[in-house]
């Protein structure tokens, strides 16, 4: 059944609406074939993502990631990774035509990502969709980052919209608990990186998009 119209909708990046798994693999294959280590093939890597650099290097690494100095590791991984920039990373089918309605049908839009600044606004900028979403929030943009509420909170501050009336996107548990404790409805896009229909299950999400589209089924 329909509900109201959202004042906002909020999304996360990675998984949600850009697949950005190819060019994170390739950085990460990239340090282990460094290290003399097995690559990491792409089925077992893409529900690692959402999770962070220190779920794929320890993918990557298993135990011997413990004996390893993590922070360098992680610089590198991301170094790696900023070169790729978003080369091989594309939009998810049916995202152009959900970000175009929204903002058609005058519905504010932002990304709330916890995906450091430096990589992030270079990837937004260069995909005409995403360069006509108006407030990017990233993993640093504040001191704490989801699952906490802040950056959340702060979108619907800079979009000057009501959090009550916002729903945010995403596809990690942590997404559903930040939504959740901004007080918004909170919605797993599973096209995105969810480890399984089971799992996802488990998060207690109001609502699970099989596809964008099914975002405006609900309007």
């Amino acid at each position: 059944m329909p509900t109201a119209k959202p004042s906002a909708v909020l999304f996360d990046l990675d998984g949600t609406l850009l697949d950005t798994a190819p060019d994170l693999l390739k950085a990460l294959n990239d340090i282990l074939a460094q290290e003399d280590l097995d690559p990491v093939n792409e089925v077992a890597f893409r529900p690692t993502v959402s999770d962070g650099s220190k779920a794929m290097l320890e993918l990557g690494f298993g135990d011997e990631l413990k004996s390893r100095d993590f922070e360098s590791l992680k610089t590198r991984f991301l170094s790696l990774y900023e070169t790729l920039g978003c080369k091989h990373s594309v939009l998810f089918d049916g995202i152009d035509l959900l970000i175009s309605g929204l903002i058609a049908n005058e519905i504010n839009v932002a990304i709330v990502t916890n995906k450091p600044t430096f990589l992030t606004l270079p990837i937004v900028k260069s995909i005409t969709t995403l360069s006509r979403i108006p407030v990017v929030i990233c993993g640093d943009t504040l001191a704490r980052a989801k699952p906490y509420p802040d950056q959340l909170l702060h979108a619907c501050d800079q979009l000057n919209v009501n959090p009550s009336a916002c729903w945010y996107i995403g596809d990690a548990e942590r997404d559903v608990q930040a939504a959740k404790a901004a007080g918004m409805k909170s919605i797993v896009a599973m096209w995105g990186y969810v480890p399984s229909t089971k799992v996802a299950q488990t998060w207690n999400a109001d609502q699970y998009a099989t596809n964008p589209s099914d975002i405006f089924h609900n309007m």
